[in-house]
């Protein structure tokens, strides 16, 4: 699968391949296929370096990015998972359990949306319901009993909307997973590894510190929605894309998060294996830093955020007016 933006480099990777099932006057073959492979890296190169807000968004939603699962498969030895949130059911859309990450026993949980149609359906797109977060606060719990240190990995577009969801309290089940991580001792390090996307991102992004991958995006709606809402039309959403500020780029000059993991050449979907080893590098720098007092650290790293972005009010609005007239009643 390419996007439509790397048409280009498509046609040119096209021409490498056939060119290699050429017989005939190899030299000559191989050096027309080295100067290709350089040009192809050269505009790869060009591309990725230059992408729009709403390209980014295209490369983050990207079916063959690595998923949750391949981290863990990857990064986590001996991974026993934790089912169910003893309410209601199991919910295959949050992956959380067990396991040694770098000599250490950690608590993972993440979003997963699934590899193909059949795992998409059963992973519900990455879109968790109630009892996906009542699953979290239980792992959370837990974690915390015994001071295991929490890795979180990020890709979802959202908590799941429907009815169901709504009748079973998604809101507050994100509401609860909040404030949770308010109140754990343990370091959360959370890495957005594909789109991170409103509440159902948060929930499991509230950490003492948070990464993102070059090309991931983490947004309080998407882009379409967005659109939808500010000009009443989906086909807005390129303008919404780079209003929202929702690249890494964007996100790291804001301070909203820590730092950026680098991609390979052509985004994380082009070499999993090298993506999964810049996150493993990472974390593992940032499981040694000295989390003395991972509460109050989280706590304060929030508030200072929150105040960094407090809206100046308009000259002929007084909102100690206000409070005056809400203290007198």
């Amino acid at each position: 699968m390419h996007l439509d933006f790397e048409s280009v480099v498509v046609k040119l990777q096209d021409q490498i391949e056939a060119l290699k099932s050429i017989s005939g006057d190899q030299v000559k073959i191989q050096t027309e296929i080295l100067r290709l492979e350089e040009k192809r890296k050269k505009l790869l190169s060009n591309l990725y370096k230059n992408l729009t807000a709403w390209q980014k968004v295209l490369v983050a939603r990207h079916e063959q990015r690595p998923k949750t699962s391949a981290y863990i498969q990857h990064l986590i030895k001996d991974f026993f998972p934790l089912c169910g949130d003893k309410t209601f059911g199991d919910d295959f859309a949050i992956q959380a359990g067990l396991g040694h990450f770098c000599g250490r026993t950690v608590l993972v949980l993440g979003h997963e949306k699934g590899h193909d149609t059949e795992s998409r359906l059963k992973h519900n797109f990455g879109m968790p319901h109630p009892e996906g977060y009542r699953k979290v606060l239980r792992c959370m719990d837990f974690a915390q009993r015994f001071q295991f240190p929490i890795l979180t990995f990020i890709d979802t577009a959202g908590a799941y909307v429907g009815t169901q969801a709504e009748e079973r309290g998604q809101a507050y089940a994100i509401a609860a997973c909040l404030e949770k991580s308010f109140l754990l001792d343990v370091p959360i390090i959370s890495v957005i590894i594909g789109e991170g996307g409103s509440g159902g991102a948060i929930a499991l992004a509230t950490a003492n510190r948070v990464f993102m991958l070059e090309h991931s995006v983490y947004s309080v709606i998407s882009p379409e929605g967005c659109a939808s809402i500010l000009w009443r039309s989906r086909d807005k959403r390129e303008e919404a894309a780079v209003a929202q500020k929702l690249t890494a780029q964007d996100l790291k000059t804001l301070k909203v998060i820590d730092d950026i993991i680098p991609e390979p050449l052509g985004g994380a979907h082009r070499d999993p294996e090298a993506t999964i080893k810049a996150v493993e590098k990472q974390l593992s720098l940032t499981l040694q830093e000295n989390f003395k007092n991972a509460k109050a650290e989280r706590r304060i790293k929030f508030l200072e955020m929150g105040n960094k972005f407090v809206l100046t009010p308009h000259k002929n609005y007084s909102f100690s007016k206000e409070l005056n007239t809400e203290k007198s009643t």
